[in-house]
């Protein structure tokens, strides 16, 4: 079974919480008792820096707080591990991880259950890819040729920009700790964007990020980046609930996620008009704790430190 240092996520978390989460004390749940509260929190990080957390989530809250009752609270984390002990420490009721940040919280004791995966059009399986990019004018043809270059990842706990990518580069050859200079950019957007302003030879960010919701921007010139590596499929990033609810409140939740969190529900009854996508996806099918197994499987095989114990 994969550990992490609880301790090493306390520390980070605390520093990395927003002033609304920021008090890493005790547990907000009953030892006695499922949790009830008037409001719940909802947190996130947000897939670009131009665009407000709340913004990107308006349908789903809007669509949350009809279904439950309560007040949905938006929280903006900084990083995965601010999620992760935020959850813990009951902060925050309702996640969107990343699947490594994921697996990292259920290795480490954070209780809580997938409500649902992102997809980005009906029916679809989750799952989504990682791009190892350079400028369209790079010399680099392979990930082979990353190695002694500049080289920017995402976080340490985020799954395309980082896990998939180390497992990738040390297959070819290439020691992420020895043979890059690593940059964590903090965001896929913030990855993508350092490579193409040349602040980073080469950088990973999630298919999506690339492929679409910069360029929908502006952000990213058409044609500025290359890609020169794909990652296999990732499991697609989870929404994980709290395990402390109230089991009939957890419920309401549940079922909002898997039958009515998408763009076509959103639209048809009112909680939108126009973009009714969630964080840039269609919305959520169903998934459970084993959907992560395989991402398990690449933490095995890197041995990263994000996975076992520090």
């Amino acid at each position: 079974m994969l550990n992490v240092s609880r301790r090493l996520l306390a520390v980070l978390a605390c520093a990395a919480l927003p002033l609304g989460l920021a008090a890493c004390g005790p547990s907000a749940a009953s030892d006695t008792g499922a949790r009830n509260p008037d409001e719940l929190v909802f947190a996130s990080i947000p897939s670009e820096e131009s665009t407000s957390l709340e913004q990107e989530f308006k349908p789903l809250v809007d669509l949350l707080a009809a279904e439950t009752g309560k007040k949905i609270r938006v929280e903006k984390a900084t990083d995965y591990a601010a999620v992760i002990e935020g959850q813990r420490t009951g902060k925050i009721d309702i996640a969107m991880y990343g699947p490594l940040s994921y697996v990292v919280a259920r290795n480490s004791g954070v209780r809580v259950t997938p409500v649902g995966a992102q997809v980005e059009t009906p029916g679809s399986v989750p799952g989504y890819r990682a791009y190892g990019l350079v400028r369209a004018d790079s010399p680099i043809q392979r990930i082979e040729e990353f190695g002694g270059k500049q080289v920017c990842f995402v976080d340490p706990n985020s799954t395309s920009g980082y896990l998939y990518p180390k497992a990738a580069l040390r297959t070819a050859g290439v020691d992420v700790e020895r043979d890059v200079r690593p940059v964590m950019a903090g965001g896929h957007d913030a990855s993508a964007l350092a490579v193409q302003s040349r602040q980073c030879d080469a950088g990973f960010a999630y298919d999506t990020m690339v492929d679409k919701l910069l360029p929908e921007k502006g952000n990213l010139q058409p044609g500025a980046l290359r890609v020169v590596w794909r990652s296999e499929v990732i499991p697609g990033s989870p929404a994980a609930i709290s395990d402390d609810l109230d089991p009939a409140l957890k419920e309401k939740v549940v079922q909002a996620f898997r039958t009515k969190a998408n763009a076509d529900y959103l639209k048809a009854n009112g909680f939108c008009t126009d973009d009714c996508e969630i964080g840039g996806y269609w919305g959520f099918a169903p998934a459970d704790d084993a959907t992560f197994d395989s991402v398990r499987q690449v933490c095995e095989v890197t041995r990263a430190k994000q996975c076992t114990e520090s």
